[in-house]
């Protein structure tokens, strides 16, 4: 305990020794992003198979897209059901897109997502999803709503059809500076002539989670159980991510994702999006509610998957930027038979993030700190994954990883990552850890990392028992510029209450850049 101790000091301390600069230094870049909800319904195979399957399926996307040049966009997203009987089909993919003005407000839009993921083993197979479309979009003051003709194809399985989808898009932008001015704290001093940093900040929450689900009513389990969808009683143990937006001093949009590690076989998941407020608010205890809508499944009965979520708590704030939250709620799929009490606990950090003025008290800050975040996509090869039927296969998976820097060389590290090819469409993991890198050495060409995770997997029959994954990995980063790097890592997966032991090389780009922290 007291090595454990003494690592966690010396790497906060390491934090604590940067040099001071003045504001004026520091030069920014705003990024005009851009959130895409888009609604596609798919019609099933059903003649294709020899059970009872919904004739359709409503798939909605969330896809978080950035501008490269005028006219072409690139991002990642999300796609899940909530029409039909697929609920827990999830897939990840990302995105190549065109965006060219026809005339006045009307726009030219088509794209290329490719991905992976799944619900019925059956239907997609390995998981691989590719989703080409074109179409029109209408935009107005930013914001802009479209419809698209495009073709899901689940390639390695027989989920498949050509669909009319529409979607809608919302901007967000992000003020940022480059990645080189990473771990620098800025004096706020003279701000008259500074038009870009005095504008107001972002105020937003990040929380990891933990709850229990205590399914009630007529909730059943799926075939994974002995008998077949029996009722269930167990607690589920739940682990999960939210990203929490301030519209005024109290309110909040919201983002939330979830996945269980124990209480059933691996395999649950759920995704939602809502809106909270804050009704008490003292310096240390904040009193809230909020709901959320979303979808859910896995591992469950099969149902569409559209789920309600709402629930309520306290928060304690013990720092200017860290705080525990205590919650209770009720998780309800509609249309379907799960339902479930919760109860759990989240730990909060606290951003004020892209400018020096509070943006609801207009508080000026008296110094910015940068952070390094970084973006990255991987395309990752497991060797011989142990299946529950006792065979191996080896699995193909498009990732998705977030990086924060704590310091020059400690970093905490997220990733989830999807299969689409290994007969295994479906299985997906979450994780979560510290990752360590040197200095640049070669020219500044290269550096090194150690990369120590775990978290949850599970799904498509991959035997990881109740899901608990643990991931070590090792390898180097070619700096192609300040921002961008290509990255190569061999690992070692793990899952010890399950069967689970396989080598992992793992082989992708991340983009990084500066965010500013503003500290009173």
């Amino acid at each position: 305990m007291k090595k454990i101790l003494l690592f966690l000091f010396t790497i906060l301390s390491l934090q604590a020794f940067s040099q001071t600069y003045n504001l004026s230094e520091l030069k920014g870049k705003e990024l005009h992003n851009s959130i895409r909800l888009n609604y596609i319904l798919v019609h099933q195979p059903v003649s294709k198979v020899n059970y009872q399957l919904a004739p359709t399926l409503g798939f909605v996307g969330l896809n978080y897209n950035l501008p490269l040049n005028d006219w072409l966009y690139a991002g990642a997203g999300f796609h899940t059901a909530i029409i039909g009987d697929q609920g827990g089909l999830f897939t990840l993919g990302v995105n190549l897109g065109v965006n060219k003005k026809i005339y006045k407000n009307l726009y030219f839009d088509g794209n290329l997502h490719f991905g992976g993921g799944g619900g019925f083993r059956s239907l997609v197979n390995g998981g691989g999803m590719i989703y080409p479309n074109i179409g029109l979009q209408y935009k107005k003051n930013g914001y802009s709503f479209g419809v698209q003709y495009g073709y899901v194809n689940f390639f390695t399985g027989i989920q498949k059809n050509d669909n009319v989808s529409f979607f809608l898009e919302i901007p967000t932008t992000l003020r940022t500076s480059t990645y080189a001015n990473a771990q620098k704290t800025f004096i706020i001093n003279d701000i008259s002539k500074d038009e870009f940093w005095k504008k107001p900040a972002v105020k937003s929450v990040q929380q990891l989670t933990f709850d229990y689900f205590f399914p009630i009513g007529m909730s059943r389990a799926d075939t994974t159980t002995n008998p077949s969808y029996k009722n269930l009683n167990e607690i589920l143990s739940i682990i999960g991510f939210e990203y929490q937006r301030y519209l005024t001093s109290n309110t909040f949009v919201y983002a939330h994702i979830d996945t269980m590690y124990n209480g059933l076989v691996s395999g649950f998941m759920d995704l939602f999006f809502g809106v909270g407020k804050n009704f008490i608010e003292t310096t240390h205890i904040n009193l809230f509610a909020k709901i959320g809508i979303g979808a859910a499944g896995g591992r469950i009965y099969p149902e569409g998957g559209l789920t309600m979520y709402p629930n309520a708590g306290f928060d304690l704030r013990i720092t200017d930027k860290l705080g525990i939250s205590a919650h209770g709620g009720y998780h309800r799929a509609i249309g379907g038979t799960f339902e479930a009490y919760t109860a759990g606990f989240s730990l909060k950090y606290y951003g004020l993030t892209g400018g020096i003025k509070d943006p609801f008290t207009g508080a000026i800050a008296s110094k910015i700190k940068t952070h390094g975040i970084g973006i990255g996509i991987q395309n990752q090869t497991y060797f011989k994954i142990a299946k529950d039927d006792y065979t191996t296969i080896d699995l193909q998976m498009i990732s998705l990883k977030v990086y924060y820097d704590l310091n020059k060389h400690f970093y905490a590290v997220g990733e989830t990552s999807f299969a689409y090819k290994g007969k295994s469409g479906g299985y997906a993991h979450g994780i979560f850890g510290l990752g360590i890198r040197s200095n640049l050495f070669l020219k500044n060409k290269i550096s090194m990392f150690t990369e120590f995770m775990g978290g949850v997997a599970g799904g498509a029959g991959v035997d990881t028992g109740e899901g608990v994954l643990i991931r070590p990995t090792g390898g180097f980063n070619y700096h192609i510029s300040d921002s961008l790097t290509f990255n190569i890592a061999i690992g070692q997966t793990s899952t010890p209450f399950g069967n689970v032991n396989s080598t992992n090389l793992n082989v992708g780009f991340d983009y990084k850049i500066s965010i500013l922290n503003a500290k009173k």
